[in-house]
């Protein structure tokens, strides 16, 4: 299918590569506008570049860092003195392992700061807009690590269950204003991010990355890393008019995983 976000405009964070990269391409196949946002001002404005070149659709850029207000605040007034937000993907993350006493209390922080703050930063700033409009969509990037316990991910498995907690208290507080939000939570997405993380975990366990890896790959039925346009392609349902009724769900792209 295709013009399923046609006339839509979307904001994405965390966007300038991985899982953020694939859903603003796939946004932007489907029709919708797209704002951009990650840290990096180069990397940032080269993917806005990329689908500038590829897609007819409008894409600007928005370099700041969401884990602190001011600069979230300035960032949706840019956007909407241009338009206005119809869909909001709270995709900026990061992941840090180590074991729980290993942790310094800034790397836990910094994980939460990240990873919680930034959705209560990004969709408290673009909701009254929303909220007067009568309509929008929230799509937040959470993880199977938000339903579940594991080792050496503490501070990630705390932030992706706070982010399907907030997911779930926003779709009843919203709904009333025609504004759905959704959680969407893969297993392991193959990606730069989940490069780094399985080193780290490599390391926090004391065994092999390709050891670690196999492991890994064991405990899925299909036996394979998710690709991110997996991802991607519930994000567009999400995002679209094919979800109207389906509102404060925790959705598992995990092949089976939290099955076994």
């Amino acid at each position: 299918m295709v013009d399923r976000l046609k006339g839509k405009t979307a904001l994405i964070t965390g966007a300038s590569r991985g899982i953020g990269y694939s859903i603003a391409e796939s946004f932007a196949m489907e029709g919708a506008n797209i704002a951009l946002n990650a840290r990096d001002p180069v990397r940032l404005e080269q993917t806005a570049s990329a689908l500038r070149e590829s897609y007819d659709v409008k894409v600007s850029s928005h370099a700041c860092d969401v884990s602190h207000r001011a600069p979230v605040d300035a960032m949706i007034a840019e956007i909407e003195g241009d338009g206005q937000i119809d869909i909001l993907v709270n995709n900026a993350g990061i992941h840090m392992a180590a074991s729980f006493l290993d942790y310094s209390f800034e790397d836990f922080k910094n994980v939460l700061e990240v990873n919680v703050y930034s959705v209560f930063h990004v969709t408290q700033a673009a909701l009254p807009k929303m909220i007067e409009r009568k309509a929008g969509r929230i799509i937040n990037m959470a993880s199977t690590a938000g339903k579940w316990g594991s080792r050496n991910q503490s501070a990630y498995n705390a932030s992706k269950h706070a982010m399907v907690g907030i997911t779930r208290c926003l779709a009843l507080e919203l709904a009333p204003y025609n504004i759905l939000t959704n959680a969407i939570c893969p297993w392991v997405v193959e990606t730069d991010l989940a490069d780094s993380f399985m080193a780290q975990h490599s390391d926090a366990a004391g065994v092999s990355l390709e050891t670690l890896q196999s492991n890994l790959k064991n405990t899925v039925p299909i036996k394979r890393w998710i690709q991110p346009e997996e991802v991607a392609n519930l994000a567009v349902f999400l995002g679209s008019d094919e979800s109207s009724y389906i509102n404060g769900q925790a959705w598992n792209v995990d092949g089976g995983y939290t099955m076994i």
